[in-house]
């Protein structure tokens, strides 16, 4: 990918595929969060892997969970080679929380604490709201808005309500402008945003921090390539981003690490927005820009 870096600008290694990274420049202490155990949903693949990767080149242990057993068990041995730390891969649907119940007594059984949970499972598509399915709307929240509650409400209830933690959701920039094509994904982040808010106040004084990464467009991950990121790399639209360029995976892994550690210890109930100035500049006509055909379905 062809990357706009000015001089003095020094961007943090990366890779498209879902691998680890083959060398890495250390920003805060290696030892940050040295000793924690990070519970990461959909952190088998795209920025949820590289999420674990950070977090574990930082001292930390992981489990990864997603419904993709296959997938997990081999990110978690790269993980676990490039790292030195722990990672443990367990099967979950965010959508049904009795196997996130299953999975957390797991990670206490395995780890005896449980210090940051990471809410990254989604799914998304481009698609207008006039064929858009029931079922397809009616999906998208159940992943991305009813699993994050369902994932921070069994680790609170199972650790975080006598022990403390961070929750990191990872959100998107998509309900600021009511992004074309993207109402079932928006509303479900924007819904999101507004559970990041109530739980930071409501689960504050039993020392639990709250908060929310919005990511703008980022290379290497599925979303990026089902929402139209290549050709839009490649006609030049990236330009109208005042940082002329899409995000990579371990800059969004960094926000997170910001969020998870002490190093915003005295950080809840905020939404870091992490798109390079993005949804500030860029157009909304994405069927005109992206050519997707008004009449194109979606159907889960």
């Amino acid at each position: 990918m062809a990357e706009t870096q000015h001089e003095g600008e020094l961007l943090p290694e990366d890779v498209g595929s879902d691998d680890c990274l083959s060398s890495y420049t250390h920003i805060y202490s290696p030892d940050l969060l040295k000793n924690q155990v990070a519970f990461i949903t959909g952190g088998g693949s795209g920025i949820g892997l590289r999420i674990a990767e950070i977090f574990m080149r930082h001292g930390c242990d992981t489990v990864i969970a997603s419904r993709n057993m296959e997938k997990l068990t081999e990110a978690a041995k790269k993980l676990s080679d490039v790292s030195g730390r722990k990672c443990l891969p367990l099967c979950i649907d965010v959508r049904k929380p009795e196997t996130i119940a299953n999975a957390v007594d797991e990670t206490l059984n395995e780890f005896g604490r449980l210090d940051i949970l990471v809410n990254n499972a989604a799914g998304n598509f481009l698609c207008p709201a006039s064929a858009l399915s029931f079922n397809a709307f009616k999906t998208v929240l159940e992943i991305d808005t009813i699993g994050t509650f369902n994932a921070s409400k069994v680790v609170f209830d199972k650790w975080f309500k006598d022990h403390g933690g961070n929750i990191v959701n990872i959100s998107a920039t998509l309900a600021y402008k009511g992004q074309a094509l993207q109402v079932h994904a928006g509303s479900a982040k924007a819904a999101n945003d507004a559970m990041t808010k109530h739980l930071a106040v409501e689960w504050g004084p039993s020392g639990v921090r709250v908060n929310a990464v919005a990511p703008g467009p980022i290379s290497g991950t599925e979303g990026f390539r089902r929402l139209g990121g290549p050709r839009a790399e490649s006609t030049h639209v990236f330009q109208s981003i005042p940082l002329q360029r899409a995000g990579n995976k371990t800059e969004m892994a960094h926000c997170t690490l910001f969020l998870a550690s002490r190093a915003s210890s005295y950080v809840t109930g905020a939404i870091l927005v992490a798109d390079g100035g993005s949804w500030l500049t860029s157009s909304n006509d994405f069927s005109s820009m992206l050519g997707i055909l008004s009449s194109k379905s979606a159907k889960l």
